[in-house]
């Protein structure tokens, strides 16, 4: 039976997350607070996303915003203009990051291109992910592209309401227990949960019993053993 897959981009699809981790480091090098460890650091930066992520959406632009509303926060030596040029270079390098696809990703969708209906189901800034997908390689494979600003209950209805689509016949896969198992299991779709080392910890949350629609599988081409 045809299928409908709902398939994330960022940790799913390619690397995304190690970059902005790479950016963190650099940055609390920059601030080089002279009492707080990078954890405490961290912390702080979490504070302000959990906010502005509201707000403002997900991707290397807010990321570098909330860089530079951590930087005002916790600078011990004033705010610098050379500092606050550092802080938009990280996010300019990250929204121009070469793409590194997962092993197996594209042998993979061009299996399952021909047998299900293929969609990418992401958040984040619209153009900024519509920009990766296409210089992914991987735009071909799908039938639909979906960019919501955040993934929870309401948005995977959504989704199904706008295209007239059946819960028990859609499958969301990804990475993150937040975005895309718990809230689309809530919604009755079915999902595939294939766990990356560096998911963002902001993603985390325990899944919860999927009552026969979980599947949890290691890498991303197991999903043609099972659809």
């Amino acid at each position: 039976m045809r299928l409908h897959l709902f398939i994330d981009a960022d940790d799913t699809l390619w690397e995304n997350n190690i970059y902005f981790e790479r950016v963190f480091e650099e940055f609390a090098g920059l601030l080089g607070h002279s009492s707080l460890t990078a954890a405490e650091v961290r912390a702080a930066l979490d504070e302000i996303e959990h906010v502005n992520n509201r707000i403002h959406g997900y991707g290397a632009a807010n990321f570098a915003r909330n860089l530079r509303e951590c930087y005002e926060r916790l600078s011990e030596r004033g705010v610098q203009p050379a500092d606050l040029d550092q802080i938009e270079e990280y996010g300019r390098r990250l929204m121009e990051h070469p793409i590194e696809l997962l092993d197996g990703v594209g042998e993979t969708l061009a299996e399952l291109v021909g047998r299900h209906e293929l969609t990418v189901f992401t958040k984040g800034d619209t153009r900024e992910q519509r920009a990766k997908i296409e210089r992914s390689g991987l735009s071909g494979y799908f039938h639909h592209t979906t960019i919501v600003k955040e993934k929870d209950t309401a948005a995977y209805r959504g989704m199904l309401a706008q295209r007239g689509l059946e819960a028990e016949r859609c499958w969301m896969v990804g990475n993150s227990p937040k975005s895309d198992i718990n809230p689309a299991l809530e919604a009755g779709l079915g999902a595939v949960y294939i766990p990356h080392p560096r998911t963002w910890h902001l993603e985390h949350q325990e899944v919860r019993d999927g009552a026969g629609r979980l599947l949890v599988l290691e890498r991303f081409p197991e999903l043609r053993k099972h659809f």
